[in-house]
């Protein structure tokens, strides 16, 4: 066999010094300390793709917003817990102008990243009926959710949607609805990690469900707009970003700064809430608290217990991001457009070398490039294969940690640089002649 660019002793004493028993099953800043400590004592660099961070500057729309509110003298005053009036309406339009559903601007409610949206969400609908206790995942999906309910205490089911795509949905999900315990289903569109993107056809399948067996969907669209095949980015105009919103009352759109805009740094985000949910009354919130209805739960209990609000400047940012973007005069898709064409460029080198993509179609189409895609190798196990890529200087977390039960890695785009195409390239050519 070839040599390694990194030696194979030096990553299995850091994997053992940092007692990672099961690589399949190591966690995001598990992988990425070992990258950074391997890197540091070979000398050689690593191409990473285990983070999910943005990897792009923050919109300077948002920016010179911030900057002004706080020269305005914005951070001596508390944030309004329902949230700044101007971004509830620019959220308001903004998912008019690109989703074409309409929700009202008080069910638009600023939060601190959509990772505490989530936590909110999953607060507020687990205490809806004593009977409906547990969250069903439409798998693979966002690890830190599952962590979220094991905080709280809050029980959990999950599938993976590999086999399941289309037709085959309804009847898979109907087999956990119809056991009467599930209060909410959660999936990301497009999906973190496989980038799978649900049609039209079975969001309708998920919110008639919905509707049946009373539960509400939370639809995370940290990554809004970015489907590539198509031109998602004229307000107003179709095509339309997907949605469940359009086939059931019981939803909630969690629509993050983080990805669409760069704007992770600011932990921004709105949760947009059905005008329907929103001021449905349920029994056991009525009971505990003072009779009010699920929006203001939502919003004056569970997020005020939190936070107590959303930091001040960065909603200031988030609207005039919004309006720009609803205005036509600020089109964010063409500055991240870029993931999808590194996703191209990576793809065509592990394909090259003998890798397939995991998650590889949406139905008849082939998979977006975008953000994130997954790749597996032969008959090699996740944790073998990020073992293996751990001694190439690659690194990538395992699918087993995000729900799936397929065999294969996520990779992410966002940390790419032009330079690093041909460093994969040599390493994968060396690869390849090794485990060929």
């Amino acid at each position: 066999m070839k040599p390694t660019p990194i030696k194979k002793e030096i990553v299995d004493r850091i994997v053992q010094e940092l007692g990672i028993e099961d690589f399949a099953k190591a966690t995001i800043r598990e992988v990425k300390q070992v990258a950074a400590m391997a890197e540091k004592e070979s000398g050689v660099e690593y191409i990473k793709m285990e983070m999910g961070i943005p990897g792009l500057p923050a919109a300077q729309v948002g920016v010179d917003a911030q900057i002004q509110a706080l020269k305005d003298g914005i951070a001596h005053s508390y944030p309004d817990i329902q949230g700044y009036p101007e971004l509830k309406r620019q959220a308001s339009r903004f998912v008019k102008a690109f989703i074409d559903v309409d929700v009202a601007a008080e069910g638009c409610i600023p939060v601190t990243g959509s990772m505490q949206g989530t936590f909110a969400s999953f607060l507020t609908c687990s205490q809806c009926d004593p009977k409906k206790d547990t969250v069903l995942f439409i798998d693979p999906g966002f690890p830190v959710q599952k962590m979220q309910l094991k905080v709280m205490g809050v029980k959990l089911e999950t599938f993976d949607v590999y086999d399941y795509r289309g037709d085959k949905l309804g009847d898979k999900l109907e087999s956990y609805l119809s056991k009467g315990n599930i209060c909410a289903i959660v999936y990301s569109n497009p999906n973190n990690p496989a980038w799978i993107c649900l049609c039209e056809d079975e969001l309708k399948t998920i919110g008639q469900l919905a509707t049946k067996y009373d539960a509400v969907v939370m639809e995370d669209l940290a990554y809004f707009a970015m489907d590539f095949r198509k031109d998602l980015s004229k307000p107003f105009e179709p095509p339309y970003q997907a949605s469940v919103a359009r086939y059931t009352d019981n939803y909630m759109l969690l629509i993050s700064g983080s990805k669409a805009f760069s704007y992770a740094g600011e932990r921004i985000g709105v949760v947009c809430i059905g005008d329907k949910l929103f001021h449905r009354h349920y029994d056991a919130l009525s009971a505990r608290y003072e009779g009010l209805p699920f929006g203001l739960v939502f919003s004056t209990r569970m997020l005020y217990a939190l936070s107590s609000g959303t930091s001040h400047s960065a909603q200031y940012a988030l609207a005039a991001l919004l309006k720009a973007a609803s205005d036509g005069t600020y089109n964010f898709r063409n500055d991240i457009k870029v993931y999808g064409e590194r996703a191209h460029k990576l793809k065509e080198i592990f394909l090259r070398h003998g890798f397939h993509v995991v998650y590889d179609r949406d139905l008849d189409e082939p998979i977006a490039d975008g953000f994130y895609f997954t790749i597996g190798y032969k008959q090699m196990t996740s944790g073998q294969l990020a073992k293996e890529l751990m001694y190439y200087g690659v690194s990538a977390i395992c699918l087993i940690t995000t729900g799936s039960h397929q065999e294969g890695l996520r990779v992410c785009t966002s940390f790419i640089e032009d330079y690093q195409y041909a460093q994969l390239e040599e390493r994968m050519a060396i690869f390849e002649e090794n485990y060929a």
